[in-house]
């Protein structure tokens, strides 16, 4: 298995142990072809995007035991669905990224040029 890389085509490095993040829960935003969501974003929340994302139906704050999912809080740095990154994006609602943490499947989706403009 070949190792994930990030938008710099460098090794993915972590997004966050606490909450525990990924779509495989290990920390990292990888992704797989399991992961119908592309769950590649390493995005620092924001009580804007939060609530956004709530009224688009996705309830990103409160806990969920069955998922392993604590809630998330402003501030707190989670891997999103890039798709969902994107459509916050283009509503002006888009979260701050740590890029070194995106993988590069991301850049399928969104030009690095744009990424950049979130960079932390």
């Amino acid at each position: 298995m070949e190792p994930a890389l990030n938008v710099y085509n460098k090794p993915l490095v972590p997004c966050c142990f606490e909450p525990m993040t990924g779509y495989f829960r290990d920390g990292y935003c990888q992704t797989g072809y399991q992961d119908l969501g592309t769950h590649t974003v390493c995005a620092q929340v924001s009580e804007e995007f939060l609530s956004y994302s709530l009224s688009k139906g996705n309830d990103l704050v409160t806990p969920n035991a069955f998922y392993q999912f604590p809630g998330l809080k402003p501030g707190d740095f989670w891997c999103l669905c890039v798709n969902r990154w994107f459509e916050a994006y283009q509503a002006g609602v888009a979260p701050k990224l740590k890029l070194e943490a995106c993988h590069r499947k991301t850049l399928e989706f969104v030009p690095l040029e744009v990424l950049e403009e979130f960079a932390l």
